[in-house]
């Protein structure tokens, strides 16, 4: 089994659908990858075209438990007087990226541009992501007995 880290580039979003009547919308997004979840900044009055250039780290094992390596982004709108409003999301597949990874110690998917769709699946413009996938290298320390280390004295 490969562990390691998976560090995702979240650049931009261009062409998102507006929410918001009055003003722009604050986006923000959540990235998440089984089980865990980060929250980008909130960009406040962003608009439909956001820039983030924020970087996240997710722990991965590869092969892991389940079989679905997706990263899901999840597009919201912060609101101050009701719940947040869900703008789109974009599911970006992993499995090749990890297995590259595990093989070759990293592997690196440049920035590029992702589709974003409603709930409906209908397109709702275009968010700009890249990956790279690490693995954590296991050190061994020879003299390690059953976790005890021996003294040399």
């Amino acid at each position: 089994m490969a562990i390691g880290f998976m560090e995702v580039l979240l650049v931009k979003a261009k062409g998102l659908q507006e929410t918001d009547i009055f003003g722009r919308m604050d986006p923000y997004v959540l990235l998440q990858y089984k089980g865990q979840e980060l929250k980008s900044s909130v960009l406040h009055e962003g608009g439909r075209n956001p820039v983030w250039n924020e970087k996240f780290v997710f722990r991965v094992e590869y092969p892991g438990s389940g079989d679905h390596y997706k990263l899901n982004l999840k597009i919201m709108d912060k609101d101050v007087f009701s719940a947040d409003d869900f703008v789109g999301q974009a599911i970006i597949h992993v499995k090749d990226l990890l297995v590259e990874g595990a093989e070759n110690g990293s592997a690196e998917l440049h920035p590029r541009k992702y589709v974003v769709v409603r709930a409906d699946q209908s397109y709702c413009g275009e968010i700009e992501v890249g990956i790279t996938f690490t693995r954590k290298e296991e050190e061994y320390i020879d003299n390690d007995i059953g976790g005890w280390k021996e003294s040399d004295h």
